[in-house]
């Protein structure tokens, strides 16, 4: 990527961008901020890309060392990509792009989003009340397949990635991506949600309301 397309500066941005600032570049490394996916699921997840783009921007961002790749053991037997520690580093970069474009003056957002950018949502704008008693719960999110594990250490978000460990959470819900999108942006009440069929909740509801409390609404333009 850097090679072809070089912007041929030395300014470290103008660098930053030969490395990841093809088109859906970012929006790869997006979709494994939460943890290593199979090709597949991110063609499922980046619906719009072309295979052929995805495979050559998976290709570039391996050699730019952002992204590498790895062979699981058997059962499984499938190619997983994943963040190197300096891809990782990014991470900033992405919460305050997020925060910055939701702002926009101009373009409002529009179109769809996977059920990983739903959950970094999450993480990017999390902020409890400031009346809200600090308190500690795992939570295991269920956006359809796709399993989420949350862990909330006196009121401050801890961890959050895609997969891992199940079981021992606090609260199990599970629920479509859509839906989970609405009850964080208080778009939908959860009760609603709960009577409607479209969430369900195993544990204790006031644990799950406290989380939705802290994801904070984007802020206004």
């Amino acid at each position: 990527m850097a090679g072809k397309r070089s912007y041929g500066e030395g300014c470290p941005i103008a660098h930053s961008l030969d490395l990841v600032g093809e088109r859906w570049a970012l929006l790869v490394v997006r979709e494994l901020r939460l943890g290593p996916r199979r090709y597949r699921d991110l063609q499922e997840a980046l619906p719009g890309i072309a295979p052929t783009v995805l495979s050559q921007r998976l290709k570039d961002l391996e050699a730019a060392g952002v992204v590498h790749r790895r062979e699981l053991a058997p059962p499984a037997a499938a190619r997983v990509y994943g963040l190197t520690e300096w891809g990782a580093g990014l991470e900033p970069v992405f919460r305050e792009l997020a925060r910055w474009g939701v702002r926009s003056p101009v373009v409002p957002l529009s179109g769809g989003v996977s059920a990983d950018s739903t959950m970094l949502g999450l993480r990017t704008f999390f902020a409890p009340p400031p009346d809200q008693e600090p308190w500690s719960a795992v939570y295991d999110v269920w956006l359809g397949r796709e399993r989420y594990r949350i862990r909330i250490e006196r009121g401050r978000l801890e961890h959050l990635a895609r997969g891992g460990d199940a079981g021992g959470a606090d609260v199990v819900v599970r629920t479509d991506k859509d839906t989970w999108q609405r009850v964080l942006g208080r778009q939908e009440a959860r009760a609603d949600a709960v009577a409607a069929g479209r969430l369900a909740v195993e544990g204790d509801p006031a644990l799950l309301d406290r989380l939705v409390a802290a994801a904070a609404a984007p802020p206004a333009p």
